[in-house]
């Protein structure tokens, strides 16, 4: 479905969180929403490479990366796995890479940045923790919204006016 954050925001203003804008669109999807499933990690991307190798049922992954731009948490490699397995997008506290491969797959990808550097891998986070970033609360369960202008949290989930 392809979602209208002003919509949105007109049609639910008691319900939506407004997030500070901060984020930029990489991925193919360029507006997406779901239910929320969370990472928070530090220039870690372990459990990112195993949450996109479940099935995504339609969720959006926010990794709270901490705001660090030193190296990316998705690349191209992760971001198909993703897409193949139903993940409707994925929203970045820090940075991305291959950016040129991910604007052509189909998942919806919000970052800070890019940064060609890879993270290390040691395992190291926690997985389906509320996160908090840009003035908004992630709470898995609850639902995300993204597009070109931004990025909007709701306790609900919010239909399209007119859908």
């Amino acid at each position: 479905m392809k979602y209208v954050l002003p919509d949105l925001c007109d049609e639910y203003p008691e319900l939506v969180r407004v997030m500070t804008p901060m984020f930029r669109n990489f991925g193919a999807k360029l507006s997406f929403g779901g239910p929320i499933t969370t990472i928070k990690c530090h220039e870690d991307n372990s459990l990112v490479a195993h949450a996109v190798n479940e099935p995504g049922e339609g969720r959006v992954l926010v990794v709270d990366g901490g705001g660090s731009l030193r190296c990316g948490l998705l690349g191209d490699n992760l971001a198909l796995k993703a897409a193949n397995n139903g993940w409707e997008g994925i929203i970045i506290y820090g940075c991305c890479r291959d950016v040129d491969a991910l604007a052509e797959i189909d998942l919806g990808i919000q970052a800070i940045n890019s940064n060609p550097m890879k993270s290390v891998k040691r395992e190291i986070g926690l997985r389906d923790e509320v996160v908090t970033f840009g003035g908004v609360d992630f709470v898995p369960g609850e639902f995300v919204y993204a597009d070109n202008n931004g990025v909007i949290t709701s306790a609900e989930p919010l239909a399209m006016p007119g859908s």
